[in-house]
């Protein structure tokens, strides 16, 4: 172990410090400062020589850094505090800590008194603000961290900054710090000098200091100015944030600059041309282009040929045969995609793309492939109310009308079109129409077999006798099924009904009925039926005939015979 006797008993040490201190007056005494020289370092200790008979020892972490690396090597000067002239080994006890916080307790009281700034690094995160490590440890209020208020501090642990020393106390070993003392004085000294240049039409550099969804604002040097998010860039921005981060360095334009209101506003864009300016010597109609995805809306894609210039590209003009109705399932943000220049207006900034204009239209050359009165079959894609959609070929879909997919019921429930097609049906169907313009192709079912009604006359004429089966009651009678398909009218004047009686007390669906039919109307496909039963009045008065030539005498006959005697 290190000693500090160098061989002398303890009179032979204390004669020698007597005589130490008469020729050094005032200077080694316990808690005096005195400079010594590095002789040797342990793993515990440094020894320092302070030319004196015995040298005195340090902790060796006095002389490490905050990561325990050694600062001081043998042979380097260094000054150090008298803490005990001698201690029970008879060596001079010495520390270098002691002696740094006497110097910096020196300087910060001389830093306090003339105003000055000290530097130091956050080290600990403590009840109301931060700790500063200036050599001596020094309090940082929350609120004097920066020159707005900080919910997290933790992002300054660790940090170097310049402080003020806002309040002293020497003797309880308390200094208050500021560092928005030193960024106010700062922000004041370049807001003088920016304030000097500042004019609209002015180009400055300025650093991004926050980002909202309008926009940023710019610390333009001690004065802060706002780039709205429209004046960002020529070209689409979601988000300010998209090209803007906080820190960043950024040249800005003055806008404009309300000397009262010490409002600036900026711009970035207009550092450069707007591109819409030649769009009308870079583009034209029929040209082929290719852009990148940067917007996706239910009407169509929108495309940035450059910054600044966007085409879109309607649902209607994505493909010739597909109905597209969500463009988000075909295309994503940020793909490449080429497409046609089919509109340009350089005025109102419009530039309309097709995308289907890139591929021959397969409805041009539809009347040569499947002429109309040609019959197809398809499998059916989609069954709406209003009638079914059949697909023709790839991509191409015709539509069979509810009203042409029966003869016999014109006008079908959509209960009814439910239950006669299903999704993925093969039907077979005949081309009726072919809309080229508005790329329609119109299908008919029915219309491959005859129409019944075209020869119902001549298969039931009028007076033909029938059997049909009861369909269904209605308020003007009675529907009777005359053949499959096909309903006639039975009114109820043609019942024999007693008062407050109707057909449903006599019959019920289903019951068959004897008819006949009375009239058959091709145009309204109305079918009028009589009852067996009900005679005609020429039928009624052969009855009456009949029965007189029986012998029997009738009220008529008496009646006759009277008036016939009185002219007699």
């Amino acid at each position: 172990m290190m000693s500090g006797n160098s061989g002398q008993d303890n009179g032979t040490f204390a004669s020698e410090f007597e005589k130490y201190v008469a020729a050094n007056p005032g200077e080694l005494k316990a808690g005096s400062i005195i400079d010594g020289t590095i002789i040797e370092i342990g793993k515990e200790f440094v020894a320092v020589d302070v030319n004196f008979k015995s040298y005195g020892l340090v902790p060796v972490e006095q002389f490490k850094d905050a990561d325990g690396k050694m600062l001081f090597k043998v042979g380097d000067r260094v000054e150090v505090c008298v803490l005990s002239i001698e201690n029970d080994e008879n060596e001079i006890v010495l520390s270098r800590e002691r002696a740094h916080q006497r110097k910096v307790w020196a300087q910060v009281e001389e830093l306090f008194e003339n105003g000055g700034t000290i530097s130091g690094r956050v080290v600990l995160k403590v009840k109301g603000g931060l700790q500063v490590d200036i050599g001596i440890p020094a309090f940082l209020p929350g609120s004097q961290v920066d020159v707005r208020p900080h919910r997290n501090l933790d992002k300054f642990l660790g940090e170097d900054y310049d402080f003020k020393v806002l309040k002293l106390t020497r003797d309880k070993g308390n200094i208050v710090l500021s560092r928005r003392a030193v960024l106010v004085s700062e922000r004041d000294q370049l807001r003088t000098e920016t304030l000097k240049v500042l004019s609209e039409g002015v180009v400055l550099e300025g650093i991004v200091k926050n980002v909202t969804d309008y926009g940023a604002f710019i610390d333009l040097g001690g004065i802060d100015g706002l780039l709205h998010i429209t004046d960002i860039s020529w070209g689409r921005i979601n988000h300010p944030s998209d090209r803007l981060s906080v820190g960043q360095a950024v040249p800005v334009v003055v806008l404009k600059y309300d000397t009262e209101k010490e409002r600036v506003s900026l711009g970035m864009k207009q550092l450069k041309e707007d591109p819409w300016v030649k769009a009308g010597e870079q583009y034209s109609v029929n040209q082929i282009v290719k852009g990148k995805v940067v917007n996706l809306a239910d009407y169509g894609v929108y495309l940035e040929l450059e910054d600044g210039v966007e085409g879109l590209v309607h649902v209607d003009n994505i493909s010739w045969t597909k109905n597209v109705r969500r463009p988000n399932k075909m295309f994503s943000v940020g793909e490449s995609v080429e497409a046609m220049v089919i509109g340009l207006d350089q005025e109102q900034r419009r530039l309309d793309l097709g995308i289907k204009q890139l591929l021959p239209n397969p409805w041009t050359t539809l009347h040569a492939r499947i002429p109309v009165g040609s019959k197809i079959s398809g499998k059916v894609r989609a069954v709406k109310d209003f009638g079914i959609f059949v697909e023709v070929e790839d991509g191409i879909d015709g539509l069979v009308h509810a009203t042409d997919m029966s003869w016999t019921n014109s006008k079908p429930e959509p209960k009814d079109i439910q239950d006669m097609f299903k999704k993925g049906q093969d039907v077979e169907a005949l081309v009726l129409d072919i809309d080229v313009k508005n790329e329609r192709l119109s299908l008919g079912i029915k219309q491959l077999e005859s129409d019944p009604w075209d020869t119902l006359a001549q298969r039931f004429p009028v007076g033909t006798k029938i059997t049909g089966k009861i369909a269904s009651f209605s308020e003007p009678g009675v529907f009777i099924e005359v053949e499959p398909g096909i309903r006639g009218l039975l009114r109820l004047s043609e019942f024999d009904l007693e008062k407050g009686q109707n057909p449903q007390d006599l019959h019920k669906v289903g019951d068959s009925i004897e008819c006949t039919i009375n009239s058959i109307d091709r145009e309204t496909r109305r079918i009028a039926l009589g009852l067996k039963a009900k005679r005609s009045k020429d039928d009624r008065d052969q009855m009456a005939s009949d029965f007189n030539d029986s012998g029997r005498v009738t009220f008529a006959d008496i009646l006759r015979d009277k008036i016939g005697g009185e002219e007699r």
